[in-house]
């Protein structure tokens, strides 16, 4: 065995004073996901809760409806191919505040606006600066989990979590202002006014944790250096050809998921107002979903540890095509509110795996290349999901049959990743 190197350190890990306890990572993870709350929870998923009462008001079909998240969708994926080019200029930190200020501005011009073609453009530009924060907060908990590599699934689990407390929030502040503004004309602009607020707080709040983390010494306002011991082979460079031949079925399958996703994101609350369900009930079904978010951190932390291949993502990608499936089978209540549960302690977790697959398998200076390839192809996924969706629902069989169709892609997807092995070395595929 080779007897230890005196040369310069491996990463920037090896330079750190001795680590604090493991509680301060999962409050440094809970405070960064915030970061996850209004990049997804709020910017993209609030418009379910939405979609009902501007469909209503102004008339639109659910291909229309479905366009909007499509429109969102296109801005994530240029965003997400605009994310590592940023990254390198700026640091993850700085993109993080940039992404959820910007997108902030835009949520709350949705307001101003009854007009398709203003709406679908602001949908657009919020989709390319929530890609810009999901994308340097995924970096970020990467690295924290540098710091704890014990509880690094965990940590992933706990930023991506985030996106359920803004859905929860939603959940629970969109309904009374709707109801408030009910006899004000285009009263759901309230909603996005209000929404666009907490996103700024939340923004303000970012501040102090990029601080915190500078202090536990992650390097968050440029790309940090790393550098190999003498004799170890350098990176290859992550190029599409590297990336497609390493991770080609996980990435297939995670367009899938982006495309089988969305359709439940974007018309479960609809589908749920068509069945006749009260507004309460409609309340807690989406708090639930939230809370199942939340929880989804701890629950599939050892999936996320364990497996370097596509187990996980293959094994959540059939539950959440499963909880999919509900809602187009049944109205029965009991049952979705199962639905809702399973889907919400499921999808963000689906999105975590692929974070893990690229931390397990790739060197450090490697991950935001990978994590921003992950990222464009669940974009791509979700261009197509919502209008598809939507146009199906225009049809016989309505929403449930969109749903039904969604199910299967996920499933379709399932099968993909299961093929997917992981890589022998860093950057190399096994063969």
């Amino acid at each position: 065995m080779a007897e230890p190197s005196a040369g310069p350190p491996t990463s920037l890990s090896a330079i750190r004073p001795p680590l604090p306890p493991w509680w301060r990572g999962v409050l440094l993870a809970l405070w960064l996901s915030l970061a996850a709350a209004v990049a997804l929870g709020i910017t993209r998923f609030a418009y379910g809760l939405l979609l009902p009462p501007m469909r209503a008001d102004l008339g639109w079909t659910y291909a229309l409806a479905g366009a909007m998240n499509t429109f969102n969708a296109v801005g994530y994926l240029v965003g997400a191919l605009t994310a590592p080019w940023l990254l390198r200029r700026l640091g993850a930190g700085p993109l993080l505040l940039a992404g959820a200020l910007l997108a902030s501005v835009f949520m709350a011009s949705s307001g101003f606006f009854s007009a398709s073609a203003p709406l679908l453009a602001q949908r657009l530009a919020a989709g390319v600066f929530s890609a810009w924060v999901f994308v340097a907060g995924g970096l970020l908990a990467a690295r924290l989990g540098t710091v704890w590599p014990a509880h690094s699934g965990w940590l992933l689990g706990l930023y991506y979590g985030g996106v359920g407390w803004g859905i929860v929030l939603s959940a629970l502040a969109v309904p009374p202002v709707l109801g408030w503004a009910a006899s004000v004309p285009h009263g759901w602009a309230w909603a996005w006014w209000l929404l666009a607020l907490v996103c700024l707080l939340t923004t303000a709040s970012l501040w102090g944790l990029l601080r915190a983390l500078r202090q536990l010494g992650l390097e968050v306002d440029a790309a940090p250096v790393y550098r190999a011991g003498p004799g170890a082979p350098p990176s290859p460079a992550l190029g599409w050809a590297l990336l497609v031949q390493s991770f080609g079925w996980a990435l297939a399958a995670y367009t899938l998921f982006g495309l089988g996703y969305i359709g439940y994101m974007t018309f479960v609350i609809a589908l749920l107002h068509e069945q006749g369900h009260a507004t309460g009930a409609i309340t807690l079904f989406y708090t639930l979903l939230g809370l199942g978010v939340v929880i989804s951190a701890r629950l599939w932390a050892a999936w996320l540890d364990r497996f370097r291949g596509g187990q996980a993502l293959a094994r959540l990608s059939a539950l959440l095509g499963l909880a999919t499936l509900v809602p187009a089978l049944t109205a029965a209540w009991p049952a979705l509110l199962a639905s809702g549960l399973l889907f919400g302690a499921v999808f963000l977790s689906v999105v975590a795996s692929t974070t893990a697959l690229v931390r397990h398998n790739l060197p450090p200076e490697q991950w935001a290349g990978g994590i921003s390839a992950f990222t464009i192809v669940f974009a791509a996924g979700q261009i197509v999901g919502p209008t598809a969706v939507g146009w199906i629902a225009d049809g016989p069989g309505g929403l449930e049959r969109g749903l039904f169709y969604s199910a299967l892609a996920l499933w379709l997807g399932a099968a993909l990743a299961w093929r997917q092995r992981p890589l022998q070395s860093a950057g190399r595929p096994t063969h």
